[in-house]
């Protein structure tokens, strides 16, 4: 069985933001609105906030998580920041490391650097990011994440000829390098490499129960910890109301469904453009699909339901999204959250 957080000791709650368009509104808008959450998100106490990286979309706005969080730690003070994360397959580890070493020299001790293996995009965009890199390709990856740790801590790239980079500038802290995953494999190669997990339960909410524990049990302690650490992502809407709550998280839901089903890339529609839509009984049924390991509803209902997912899951740390049509509401669905996390 997973393990079990205590009850009465709620784990540390953070947020990723992927920086939503909304329809008939501009990625600018969307920028803007990260990082005011990000504001509100530090006043409202939360650990962690990291932003997405996604490439080509008329939705998401947060295609280069490095540029976004050289601004993002501008306007925050206390908080830890970052990439939730980088896709590591498109990049030299090397430019990712002096990135983020730069990042840190800018907000030392804050800067966490959540690398992903997945494209974050369609095949097409994936091979003009490689730009004919033969080295691009996801079985790359673990020789990549070997090598990018190597930079951080200003030892030598276990890659042949590589031997003598480094990675500048020199740092007084090490960017927390977090592996992030929705699969067994991604569980086994962050304990393999000693990192810290995080698990992304909104992209896969299929996910087995005991991937913590699968983690745990494989962890070696290497550069990055001694000890495992665990943080599991949910996607999350919370109102004064279930019925508004649900409402409200209809919105990113028909959305999925068009790109899913149509291949459309919209920005996310208005809760009344969800209303006329005709669903028909099969997409339906993929919504429900969708939904599960979903926290939807009035502050108490949300918080139990987090605790329940912290709880069966083992998790050491919970980081919610929250996507909602209205900016506003997703502020409150934040304030809502972090309020009721603490009581």
């Amino acid at each position: 069985m997973p393990r079990k957080a205590k009850a009465r000791e709620p784990v540390p709650l953070s947020v990723l933001d992927q920086s939503p368009i909304r329809a008939g509104g501009s990625a600018a808008d969307a920028l803007g609105e990260t990082l005011h959450l990000a504001r509100l998100c530090e006043a409202l106490g939360c650990h962690r906030y990291w932003l997405a990286e996604h490439h080509a979309s008329n939705a998401l706005a947060g295609c280069a998580p490095e540029v976004l969080l050289a601004r993002l730690g501008a306007v925050t003070k206390r908080m830890r920041i970052g990439s939730g994360g980088v896709m590591l397959p498109h990049y030299s580890p090397y430019k990712v490391a002096e990135c983020f070493k730069l990042l840190e020299t800018l907000y030392p001790g804050r800067m966490d650097l959540g690398i992903g293996r997945a494209p974050g995009t369609t095949p097409y965009i994936a091979a003009a990011l490689a730009y004919g890199s033969p080295a691009s390709g996801p079985e790359y990856f673990p020789q990549k994440l070997l090598d990018l740790e190597a930079l951080l801590h200003d030892e030598a790239p276990a890659t042949p000829g590589l031997e003598k980079a480094r990675a500048y500038p020199r740092t007084d802290h090490v960017p927390a390098l977090w592996l992030l995953g929705s699969s067994e494999d991604s569980a086994r190669l962050a304990a393999e490499r000693g990192l810290p997990y995080n698990v992304a339960c909104f992209i896969n909410p299929g996910i087995r129960e005991d991937i913590f524990q699968l983690y745990r049990e494989h962890f070696r302690p290497g550069r990055s910890g001694d000890k495992p650490r665990a943080c599991l992502t949910v996607f999350a809407v919370c109102a004064d109301t279930e019925e508004e709550a649900r409402r409200l998280s209809l919105s990113r839901e028909l959305w999925f469904l068009r790109l899913a089903t149509r291949h459309r890339d919209g920005g996310f529609p208005p809760p009344e453009e969800v209303e006329q839509h005709p669903f028909t009984d099969q997409e339906r049924a993929f919504l429900q699909s969708r939904m599960h390991n979903s926290v939807i509803g009035a502050p108490e209902q949300v918080r139990d339901g987090l605790q329940e997912m912290v709880q069966r899951f083992g998790a050491d740390e919970l980081m919610v999204v929250s996507i909602t049509y209205d900016f506003a509401a997703r502020c409150r669905s934040h304030t809502l959250i972090a309020e009721t996390w603490q009581d």
